[in-house]
């Protein structure tokens, strides 16, 4: 079951969406351990059934909270993150998605991989590096 903070709203033309972050994990032999952790951002219209979750894995070069990296946050290489609990991070994302063909009213969900969006993302923030 995914850690999920609160829901937020996003206001975007004459569209709200919600979206929140979730974290997920599986447990290893040794409980205090956690293996194949990522970050979740999962963005729907407001009053529409359909949802899109964008997936940040961890894994080589990539970093993703797990104890040692603060909640939200996504490293990708050369110390360049982004932080998911930012609205304006969360509404690049969303503009990805949506110039990608991902449209509101599918009503089943829609999973996207978040490092395909990173750069692009990273780049339209002027994000900071570490």
């Amino acid at each position: 079951m995914p850690r999920r903070r609160g829901v937020r709203f996003l206001t975007v033309g004459e569209d709200r969406f919600l979206w929140n972050i979730g974290h997920q994990h599986e447990e290893v032999d040794d409980p205090s351990k956690y293996a194949h952790c990522r970050e979740i951002v999962v963005i729907r219209r407001h009053r529409s059934r359909g949802r899109l979750e964008i997936v940040f894995r961890a894994g080589p070069g990539r970093l993703v909270p797990d104890g040692m990296v603060e909640s939200g946050a996504v490293m990708g290489g050369a110390g360049r993150w982004l932080n998911l609990h930012e609205p304006g991070t969360v509404r690049a994302l969303l503009d990805e998605a949506l110039d990608g063909g991902w449209r509101p009213d599918r009503p089943d969900p829609v999973e996207l991989d978040g490092w395909a969006l990173f750069d692009t993302v990273f780049a339209r923030r002027g994000a900071p590096t570490a």
